[in-house]
């Protein structure tokens, strides 16, 4: 019955024009009550007639408000029509309701949490009369995740939030604002009436399309620039101080709209205005933009966040985010931020970019599914809403391609025009346009929080008749998800294949048939995939820091003013505050820190040296060595003032590794390289040695002779690498006589007793026992009694570097935290974790033993080293105060090998030119400036009593017999107390090790022993 549903458009419209009070003309023709009644029913009735059903119309509501400036109120009616019975509610705020009406009648209302509810008695004209104050705030935050309230003042008007009574669900506003005289209006608005009179200004705004709210600015220093583009009239409305950037604003405009115009469907207004806040606000309404004063000076801002706020012109004011969940950030993200980074080649950057937020900002405590992102409240929901999502979308578009993705694009936005789109209306839109379902995607992605972690692992190239072929496997950790893996090979001729794996379960082998040999693999190098970064494609951000739960904030060693405002930021977010010597080494690895000062010693703890950018105020991000996942923040002020002109701006800086101020301006911002992807070499080029380069070791001699340090390495029990250290010992001396010798085999404890027996005031005897030899190392004495004679013989100083056993072993066993303060005072307070190769080296060995723990590992490293930085101090401390000197130094290989473990420390402490030597080492790159081969040999050793002891009760004791055992022969018995051996008393066991080292195999020893309380001796044949 197309009439009688013209008849009731017809009569809708009329009621609907009769109850507004039309703007400019004062026309207010009144329609009796039963005529709206009648009109209601006749619509229910013919509706029923036609079978079709109606969508319930969009509530129009007519907003007439005042100011009064100085007193930073509003005064302000809201009107509509109402059906008796009809219960309304209404979100009030702050607002004062002076009274609520129907047809001009009072009407009892309660206005309770900030809700206005009211029952209509009858139908009619609703008018509610209401007041409200907004002073300004004290002080403006310039963060971007500040909401900011409502404002009336002399800088300006700024109202966005609940500055009338507003209903719930979207409804048609007309507004008119009257204002004092030089004021300019902006409102969502289609058109502007303007009209002048002598008491003030009038604006009219008119809005035909249902929105969720109204929002209102105002300022009496606007001017105004307009051009158009097309039918659209471009507007910017600047303060005079700024006015001259409005061109270069709306020349942007116009390159934003003609590009949206091509990807989407034509700007959805008629009118798109860029307007400068006195707030520094970065927003989007209909029909206009709201930039605060410091957003709008931004060089950068006309090329980023300004295309940003025109494409939600589209999406936020053209569609609506609906049902559960907020769409409209990350679809903008995506289309905006991203795409300019695209279009310069940068996309793949921009998406790592987000991934590192997400990784920086988000902890399993504040990660949330991205289904239930409505706004962003702080750095960690913005990267679900924001970040996540345009990856979202992303992966959309390389799922099904760009035709498919942007025709789902605009038939959301021809078809749910001003309506509320859910993420259900977009899987819908998606899966039409692309014939395919899409539950799982949408799914994995919005249900889930976090993001897959992908592992690769297993590689192997084998030599096929065709070509080669490349095995590996890929897994994911935690949730399954379904995942097409982008996969690059690298051919070693420089080509490459692509091709992308299919992930659906927990692990899968994946075999590849190449047409040439591979030489890396490259997992995601692009970031197609939405998923959490490996550590080495992570690089140590501020961000890691700000995302960091409760950071420790270390007090600075000295001027500890000047970082007053540093600490009272930080406390500000949760952080606790201790002094470097109430930090525990606990606290090193389960915390993200931020040191204070450039010479804080938490810092040399950690890195042994660190070197901060010579600026007024720097911070300088690394990661923890002793806990990768966390980051350690230093920063350097040379003055308080410098400190509080640069801190607060810091957290702008998020992704940058170092920042350096210079009075509060930034000098230098730069990022700490990382891998692109996640990457594995297939194959190394092989180390080549030239034959003919080939060398003897008095040749290696003389190379080393320029060296201010020599390191030569051995396996501990290996005679033939003792002669080749021996060798290089008499061929430098040689050549200088000035050569000292540092050994690991020896304690610090032990200096006194080296210095007396190379002078010669005491014997070998003498210094084996006053040195603890034979408690404090377990190899026989044999293997370095050449090196010792010859230093005793030239009067070479032997230096003891290391420290004592018992702390290295208390420390293996309990971490730095089991020593005492007493303990803490022998160690080296520079300690360098950062090599996270040698700690890779470490672990692989540890990981040997049976049963290795992580907590054991733990202990095992630091005492390493401790054990490392200690001998490297001793190192330098020698050469320092002998300047005249250079030193050999003697110690096992690992802890020389790559530099890792004594050579880069000292190196770092005092910058002395050093080779490494080795013997019998694998050929590797780097792993040594030579490499000898010496041929083998064997050391005399020290013959066996055949015995077992165990001192007890000041008693050493015999607890059992080797096989064969010489002793045992002799006729002594288990539970036999030794006393001497040749005459020489033993009380220890060492003792007992110095007696022997004295005699041969073979020769008999005299041996005194108490059996009860009868004193024996016995002829003991040695083995």
């Amino acid at each position: 019955m197309p009439g009688s549903f013209g008849l009731y458009v017809s009569l809708i419209h009329s009621v609907a024009w009769t109850l507004e009070s039309r703007r400019g003309k004062e026309l207010k023709t009144m329609i009796s009550r039963p005529c709206l009644v009648a009109a209601v029913l006749l619509f229910t009735a013919l509706m029923a007639q036609t079978g079709r059903s109606a969508a319930p119309a969009e509530p129009v509501y007519d907003l007439a408000v005042s100011f009064d400036i100085p007193r930073s109120t509003i005064a302000g009616s809201v009107k509509s029509a109402v059906l008796r019975g009809e219960r309304r509610l209404f979100r009030a705020g702050r607002l004062m309701i002076r009274a609520v009406e129907v047809n001009r009648q009072p009407v009892p209302f309660q206005l309770r949490g900030g809700e206005l509810t009211f029952l209509s008695p009858e139908s009619g004209a609703l008018e509610i009369r209401y007041e409200g104050r907004f002073p300004p705030p004290p002080a403006v935050s310039s963060s971007r995740d500040t909401s900011f309230p409502n404002v009336i003042g002399a800088q300006g008007i700024f109202l966005t939030s609940i500055w009338y009574p507003q209903s719930a669900g979207l409804a048609i506003y007309r507004l008119k604002a009257s204002l004092p005289r030089g004021y300019v209006a902006v409102s969502e608005a289609e058109t502007i009436d303007m009209t002048q009179s002598a008491g003030g200004v009038a604006f009219d705004f008119q809005f035909p399309h249902p929105v969720d709210g109204l929002s209102l600015v105002a300022s009496d220093r606007y001017q105004i620039t307009r051009e158009r583009f097309g039918d659209v009239e471009l507007s910017a409305y600047f303060f005079p101080e700024e006015r001259a950037l409005a061109a270069t604003y709306l020349a942007h405009a116009r390159k934003y709209l003609q590009l949206y115009e091509k990807l989407l469907l034509p700007f959805p207004f008629k009118r798109f205005a860029i307007v400068e806040n006195f707030l520094p606000t970065g927003l989007a309404m209909p029909t206009y933009t709201l930039l605060g004063r410091d957003v709008v000076q931004l060089p950068f801002i006309v090329e980023t966040s300004l295309g940003h706020e025109v494409l939600h012109q589209w999406f936020g004011n053209q569609v609506y985010a609906g049902g559960k969940g907020n769409w409209t950030e990350g679809l903008t993200t995506y289309l905006a931020d991203h795409l300019y980074a695209e279009q310069k080649g940068e996309g793949w950057s921009y998406r790592k970019q987000i991934l590192l937020d997400y990784r920086n900002y988000l902890r399993d405590d504040t990660d949330f599914p991205l289904k239930d992102f409505t706004a962003r409240y702080d750095a960690g929901s913005r990267s679900i809403g924001y970040g996540k999502a345009a990856m979202v979308f992303h992966m959309l578009r390389d799922m099904l391609g760009d035709e498919a993705f942007f025709g789902a694009l605009k038939t959301v936005l021809r078809e749910k025009a001003f309506q509320r789109v859910s993420w259900d209306d977009w899987q819908g839109a998606f899966e039409r346009q692309s014939g395919t379902k899409l539950g799982w995607f949408f799914e994995q992605w919005l249900a889930r929080k976090g993001l897959p972690e992908l592992q690769m692992s297993g590689f192997a190239v084998s030599r096929e008749a065709q070509g080669y072929a490349l095995d590996l496997d890929l897994s994911q950790q935690g949730d399954i998800y379904r995942l097409d893996v982008p996969v690059k090979i690298l051919y070693r001729s420089g080509g490459e294949k692509n091709l992308r794996i299919r992930l659906e379960e927990k692990s899968k082998h994946a075999r590849i048939d190449l047409a040439e040999e591979p030489a890396e693999v490259v997992i995601d190098g692009n970031y197609d995939l939405a998923r959490r970064l490996s550590a080495s494609e992570a690089p140590p951000q501020i961000a890691g820091l700000i995302g960091a739960d409760k950071p420790i904030v270390v007090l600075p060693a000295r001027d500890g003013d000047y970082y007053q405002e540093v600490i009272a930021g930080w406390r500000a977010r949760g952080s606790e505050v201790k002094s470097a010597e109430a930090l525990s080494d606990a606290d090193l690895r389960s915390a993200a820190l931020v040191l204070l000062g450039g010479d804080q010693p938490v810092a040399r703890r950690l890195y042994g040296k660190v070197e901060t950018p010579p600026h007024g105020f720097s911070v300088t991000v690394k990661k923890n060595p002793r806990n990768p996942a966390k980051s350690v923040g230093i920063i350097s002020a040379r003055s308080r003032a410098e400190a509080e002109a640069a801190f607060g701006k810091v957290f702008h800086y998020g992704k940058y590794s170092q920042l350096a101020f210079e009075n509060g301006r930034n000098v230098a911002a730069t990022v700490e390289s990382s891998e692109r992807g996640m990457r594995q070499s297939l194959k190394d080029d092989p180390p080549t040695v030239e034959m003919t380069s080939l060398t003897k070791l008095s040749g290696v001699v003389e190379k080393l002779a320029r060296k201010k340090i020599v390191y030569v390495g051995e396996q501990h029990d290996n005679f033939s690498h003792h002669q080749v250290q021996l060798e290089i010992l008499r061929g430098l001396h040689g050549q200088s006589p000035k050569i000292a010798v540092g050994m690991e085999m020896f304690q610090k404890p032990s200096q006194a007793a080296l210095d007396d027996y190379i002078a010669g005031t005491i014997d070998e005897r003498t210094f084996l026992k006053r040195s603890e030899y034979f408690k404090r190392w377990d190899m026989d004495y044999h293997l370095y009694k050449p090196i010792l004679d010859f230093a005793r013989a030239q009067r070479l100083p032997v230096v003891a570097l290391n420290l004592p056993r018992e702390i290295v072993n208390q420390v293996a066993t309990g971490g730095l935290d089991a020593l005492s303060q007493e303990a803490r005072r022998e160690i080296s307070s520079d300690l360098d974790y950062s090599d996270q190769e040698y700690r890779g080296r470490l672990k692989e060995i540890f990981s040997a033993h049976p049963e290795p723990q992580e907590k054991k590992f733990e202990f095992f490293y630091q005492a390493q080293i401790l054990w490392d930085e200690t001998m490297a101090e001793s190192v330098d401390r020698f050469l320092k105060s002998h300047a005249d000197y250079r030193m050999v130094v003697l110690t096992g290989a690992g802890h020389l090998q790559y530099g890792s473990g004594i050579p880069k420390r000292a190196f770092r402490r005092n910058g002395y030119d050093y080779a490494i030597v080795l013997s019998d080492a694998e050929v590797k790159s780097g792993v040594a400036d030579f490499v000898v081969f010496p041929e083998p040999a064997t050391a005399p050793t020290a013959p066996k009593l055949g015995v077992s002891l165990d001192i007890r009760d000041q008693r050493m004791r015999i607890t059992s017999f080797g096989k064969e055992s010489g002793a045992e022969k002799a006729g002594l018995k288990v539970d036999d107390t030794l006393i001497s051996l040749d005459g020489q008393p033993v009380s220890v066991i060492e003792d007992v090790r110095i007696a022997l080292f004295y005699k041969q195999s073979g020769e008999p020893v005299k041996v005194k022993a108490r059996r009860g309380a009868e004193e024996l001796e016995f002829d003991v044949k040695l083995r």
